[in-house]
């Protein structure tokens, strides 16, 4: 072989060589380049171009592709209205922004972990986005906007993750998407005051906790599976069935087979009772049942009497505890109520878990921490029990079990909880932290060392203190107010925000401002519990129509308002006129003239009411108007905030209850609430 060939050959070898080197070098370039690096950046860069698509975009103005949205060392968002969880991009929480334009959906499915969205409460018009593009999204909340138009069935094929969508107040049409009712995670839906028509699909889920679609065209049966709803989740429609009436299509049954049944179902009954009777005479020695005295119940769990005022049991627990502060359940095996968390028999932490933190400004420490601390119990209240513990770091928490609290799954007691942990206002008893187990959770929070509203109202005599002046009383009542109008505003999604405002729930600091404590827990309480106990279920409309309002804490609070100025424990007559509409609204009017002249219902302890009469007079008909029952007339809560920041601590003049008197905003208000 000539040399000249063998270089030929190996020249020709050598190029082949490198030919595919570069093409592999090619290929590797092509795939960096084709295939998405999950990044940061690319994070930024997807909610960038998702930004663009809105209008009236004030609410990305800190958006900046060179900083990461989420930062990976605190988990909190570097970006506004971004939610992140475990570094990366969880959520967006858009509401009440003022938006407008489109929502981005094939931007939004490149983000990986991307799990919930909250546009409430804008101006989006048009269809609804194709949430389907998002598979993984849990949780959608799109209610006050102005969508519209139909929805298509394969808007929300494939969404097996969808726990909650709320699309309540928009102006959507056509039939309801028969996909819904098959989603096997969907727990809530929302489709109230729109325009939807035609029949309701059936729903086949078993864990169906929050359902509407009242004030819509729907017709027809009411499907099997939601026949257990409430007759409120269906009104505004021609629907039957269900907790309606009956269809009148359906076939009458035959009065013999009536007889028949009746006379059967007697002869059964009457079998029953005989056997009953014969098993109990051919008892020998009878057993003797030993049945403890059942607890009345008040403000703080104990008795009260007929007066208007607790009892001694009363006084004690509210000085001790007085439900003192958002706390939650201890990871306890022992039964409820045998000891604090410095008992000898310490609680059994199963797989212990770390404390989540809500609150960036405060010291960590650790669940360990807390069942180390020097404790005691400060009382048992229809929750759980509650517990100050003092740290060897020097702080005092409280810290409250909660037992009845599993309305909801981890995940959304995580972000419900979040939610809360990201309110902010000097009228707030801020959830410093929590702890989530199956059987109990914990709610941790700072110590209040001025006790409750409650425990000043009702407790005084008895702890050598004098009663609370006019001016004290007023400041209490605005700064409550301005809390419950903060919780309005920024949870919109809530029915009722608070949704447990009494006096034991509302302490004060050393000037007297007002924090409310066990607020927003509606959501996560177990629904038995939470009808039985909490305050949002003994209101008026829930009383009469089985169900809760936007003006359900307005009512509350005229219930508070009218317990501060007046003295009387609201317990009292709830528990009279368990059953009718007695409550201590109706006991105020009941006392009062009908043009209000002559009133006698101010606490007569009550110091600094020299030349204050005329605007405690108008205080207490702006607590009325918040307990009208005729809800068009009761008062909104921006309302009733506007109104009560109007009253001062004295009068204009000393002429003003006789040559002034009330002006006629304040005369007009129902007497027949």
């Amino acid at each position: 072989m000539s040399v000249a060939y063998r270089y030929s050959n190996h020249n020709r070898q050598y190029h082949h060589h490198h030919h595919h080197h570069h093409l592999l070098i090619l290929v590797v370039l092509l795939l960096l380049v084709v295939v998405p690096v999950k990044s940061d950046s690319s994070e930024a860069e997807i909610l960038f171009r998702f930004s663009k698509s809105l209008q009236k975009n004030g609410a990305t103005a800190n958006w900046n592709t060179k900083v990461s949205p989420c930062d990976k060392n605190t988990d909190k968002p570097n970006w506004d209205n971004v939610i992140c969880e475990n570094g990366f991009v969880f959520g967006l929480q858009l509401e009440s922004k003022g938006l407008s334009g489109t929502i981005d959906v094939d931007a939004l499915k490149d983000l990986p972990n991307f799990r919930t969205i909250s546009v409430m409460n804008n101006n989006f018009e048009g269809p609804l986005p194709n949430l389907s593009k998002l598979a993984g999204l849990k949780t959608a909340y799109f209610t006050h906007n102005k969508f519209s138009g139909q929805i298509d069935n394969t808007f929300f094929e494939g969404m097996h993750w969808l726990k909650k969508l709320h699309l309540a107040n928009n102006q959507l049409s056509g039939k309801i998407p028969s996909v819904l009712g098959q989603l096997p995670k969907l727990t809530e839906l929302r489709l109230e005051n729109n325009k939807f028509e035609g029949q309701i699909p059936d729903f086949v889920q078993e864990r169906l906790m929050d359902m509407n679609f009242a004030n819509n065209s729907l017709e027809g049966p009411i499907p099997h599976g939601l026949t257990s709803l409430k007759p409120s989740a269906f009104e505004g429609n021609d629907l039957c069935d269900g907790p309606l009436l009956k269809c009148t299509s359906e076939p009458k049954v035959a009065l013999w087979t009536i007889i028949l049944v009746v006379i059967t179902v007697a002869a059964a009954v009457a079998a029953i009772v005989v056997v009953i009777i014969i098993l109990r005479r051919g008892k020998q020695t009878p057993e003797t049942e030993t049945r403890p005295t059942p607890t009345p119940s008040g403000v703080a769990g104990g008795a009260t009497n007929q007066t208007g005022a607790p009892s001694a049991a009363d006084l004690n627990k509210m000085e001790q505890g007085s439900n003192q502060a958002m706390a939650a359940p201890a990871p306890d095996q022992s039964p409820e109520g045998t000891g604090g968390l410095n008992n000898n028999k310490r609680p059994e932490v199963q797989a212990i878990q770390k404390l989540v933190f809500l609150k960036d400004d405060i010291e960590k420490f650790d669940l360990p921490d807390l069942l180390k601390a020097s404790a005691e119990i400060l009382g048992s209240g229809v929750f759980g029990s509650t517990y100050k513990a003092a740290l060897s770091m020097g702080r005092v928490m409280v810290v409250k079990r909660f037992r009845q609290m599993n309305n909801v799954g981890k995940e959304d007691f995580h972000e419900h909880m979040r939610r809360l942990g990201r309110l902010s206002h000097k009228n707030l008893l801020p959830v410093v932290a929590f702890y989530y187990r199956k059987e109990e959770k914990l709610l941790v929070s700072e110590y209040v060392n001025n006790v409750s509203l409650a425990v000043h109202l009702h407790g005084n005599k008895s702890r050598g203190q004098p009663s609370l002046d006019w001016p004290t009383r007023l400041k209490i009542v605005k700064g409550v107010t301005k809390g419950l109008l903060y919780l309005y505003n920024e949870l919109p999604s809530l029915t009722a925000p608070h949704g447990h405002l009494k006096s034991s729930n509302v302490l004060l600091n050393e000037s007297y401002e007002p924090l409310l404590t066990d607020y927003a827990l509606l959501p996560v309480v177990n629904l038995e519990h939470a009808q039985e106990h909490m305050i949002a279920y003994k209101s008026p409309e829930f009383k009469h129509s089985g169900r809760i309002t936007r003006k359900n804490d307005v009512w509350t609070l005229g219930i508070l308002i009218l317990e501060i100025i007046t003295g009387k424990f609201p317990s009292n007559f709830l528990q009279q006129g368990k059953g009718s509409d007695t409550d201590l609204a109706t006991w105020v009017r009941s006392v009062v003239n009908e043009d209000m002249t002559e009133v006698d219902v101010f606490e007569k302890e009550m110091r600094g009411t020299t030349n204050s009469e005329g605007e405690m007079m108008k205080l207490l008909k702006i607590a009325l108007g918040c307990c009208d029952l005729d809800m068009e007339k009761r008062f909104d809560m921006k309302e009733a905030m506007e109104r009560i920041e109007e009253v001062k601590e004295r009068d204009v003049d000393d002429d003003f209850y006789s040559t002034r008197g009330l002006s006629d905003d304040y005369t007009q208000v129902s007497m027949n609430i």
